[in-house]
Order: structure tokens, then sequence, then C-alpha cells
């Protein structure tokens, strides 16, 4: 556990936080869950080091936490997706949840176009919320 995840776990047992205000998913099970995603995605800092390794048909995962919406270098997104990342919207938890639950409509629900798709198909069907704490625990 992560110096940050400690200190938010604190803080929710003392001041009964739930909900947004404390991280609603648990990092350990994330990283059990991770084989869900390595036929498409990899976790490499920029530094170069291999934390997952997987497939490159997806974006690189990690520093996705806070992250604008198709914006990883090299990679090449659908339309929609970017301009929807270009309106603002951010990989929070509430977003990555949705989106990993159901990517095509997300896509077409954040873009306004009721034909957009998204390149990923699967669809997970839980412990998305813990996912995007482990994701969020890498870039620490």
């Amino acid at each position: 556990m992560t110096a940050r995840y400690a200190l938010s776990a604190l803080a929710a047992a003392t001041f009964g936080l739930t909900g947004s205000a404390a991280f609603a998913g648990d990092p350990a099970a994330g990283e059990q869950q991770w084989r869900q995603c390595r036929a498409c995605h990899m976790i490499v800092s920029p530094g170069g080091e291999t934390i997952q390794n997987g497939g490159r048909v997806g974006p690189n995962l990690y520093g996705v936490v806070g992250r604008q919406a198709g914006t990883v270098d090299g990679f090449r997104y659908g339309a929609d997706l970017v301009a929807a990342g270009e309106a603002g919207l951010v990989w929070d938890e509430a977003n990555f949840v949705e989106y990993v639950q159901d990517p095509t409509g997300f896509v077409r629900s954040h873009s306004g176009n009721a034909s957009a798709r998204s390149p990923m198909n699967f669809q997970m069907r839980s412990g998305a919320a813990d996912m995007f704490a482990y994701l969020d625990s890498l870039d620490n």
C-alpha cells in the first residue's frame, strides 16, 4: 500500500468519509485483475520501466489517472474520444469506471455522436474501481 492510500484509508476511517472523498477501490485487488487488461494494454513508466507486460493494441496505462482522454503520444485514438478529451474529458474515477463498463456507450454519451464506437470492446463487469485504484497507485 502506498503512503497515499494509507493516508486516505486513515482519513476515511477517522472522518467517516465515503464515496468520492475516499478511494472506492482496492489497488491490490486491481493488480490481481490486470490479466483482464494485458491482452491490449501495458504499463510502462516514462523512464522505460515495465511495470506490467501487455499488448500494444491499447494505450499505455501508466499515468492514465488525471490525464486528458485521447492524449497518449503515438497512440491513434478515434476522433470522438479525442474530441471529448479536447472538450475537457479527463480520466477520473467516475469516467474510468463508466468507460470500462461500456466503452462504446461512454464514447457515444461523451461525444454526442450516437453512432460513435470505441475500439475497446471489452467490458469490465466488476472491479473497475479496483483497477482505477491500482493504476492510480502506480503514478506516485
